[in-house]
Parts: C-alpha cells; sequence; structure tokens
C-alpha cells in the first residue's frame, strides 16, 4: 500500500512500486505491462475526477493471490460515479476505463467514509521456467500484448 500526495507526478511512483513488486514475485512481463496500465488509468481518473483523501493523498495498492493481480486506487470521492460511458468519433476523452475494462477480468469501485475506491483484477501468469512451454507466447516465442489499436475507441497514441 502506498499514500501518495494527489499529484500527476505520483502515478510513476506508484508504477515503479508496482512493477518492482511484479518482477520479484516472478510475474510474466505481459501481466506487469498489464497492471501498470491499469494502476496509471485508475490514477489518473482519481485525479481528473475526484478530490483527495484527508491530507491531499492518494492510495494505491495492489496484491497477488491466485493468479490475479489486483490493483485499487482510492481517492476522496468525486460528483460522478466511474462509468464506462458512451464513445463517439469526436469524443476525445473517456478511454481510460475502456482500457481497464479490457485488461482485466474485473473492475468496479467501492465507497466508504473516506472516499471512492476503483479496483480491477487482472490475470497474472508467472514466467514460465527455462526449458518449459512458451506460455502465452506467440508465434517465434514473442510475448502477445495488447496493443492501443486492439481497444474499441482507441486509435494508437495515449489514451486517458
Amino acid at each position: 500500500m502506498l499514500l501518495l500526495p494527489f499529484t500527476p507526478s505520483s502515478a510513476g511512483i506508484a508504477r515503479r512500486h508496482l512493477v518492482s513488486d511484479l518482477v520479484a514475485a516472478g510475474i510474466f512481463e505481459t501481466a506487469i505491462s498489464d497492471a501498470a496500465i491499469v494502476v496509471s488509468e485508475l490514477f489518473s481518473n482519481a485525479l481528473r475526477h475526484a478530490k483527495p483523501l484527508p491530507g491531499a493523498l492518494i492510495r494505491v495498492c495492489w496484491q497477488l493471490e491466485d493468479g490475479t493481480i489486483r490493483v485499487s486506487v482510492q481517492d476522496g470521492g468525486g460528483t460522478t460515479e466511474p462509468e464506462l460511458g458512451r464513445l463517439s468519433q469526436s469524443t476525445t476523452n473517456g478511454r481510460g476505463l475502456r482500457i481497464v475494462d479490457r485488461l482485466s477480468r474485473h473492475w468496479g469501485t467501492d465507497h466508504n467514509d473516506e472516499g471512492t475506491t476503483v479496483w480491477a483484477e487482472i490475470p497474472a501468469a508467472p514466467k514460465p521456467r527455462r526449458g518449459s512451454a512458451q506460455a502465452h507466447r506467440g508465434p517465434g516465442g514473442v510475448p502477445q500484448a495488447l496493443s492501443a489499436a486492439a481497444i474499441p475507441g482507441v486509435s494508437g497514441g495515449r489514451a486517458s
């Protein structure tokens, strides 16, 4: 669990800690990348749509259990409820939760007296041992990764 300042620069700190922990746990690179993207999106949404926790903070948590990385971001709550919403060709934002939805098994929100927690569960796979089958790899042993082009409503570049 990290309590960080409610500022954009804290997103990178959260990502680095998450990635470091998942690498140390031996999680496959694609799952680590997916978890880092999800944390970034949840963090960005909190900054954009919510107020901070007391002390101008934001809480970021993750845990690894039963083949799942559960990540969560807690803020002080906002005036709107996180939702996928509708996209149109002229929409310039609102794709972040679609990315979270695509990369995670499940995601949702919880509310308490402190604020709102948005969480997501990302499939995690440990790295295959040397000499074992090339699990989670495509032709030629190349890891399969999700590109922005594979997400409906996202066309390359950085989505938010």
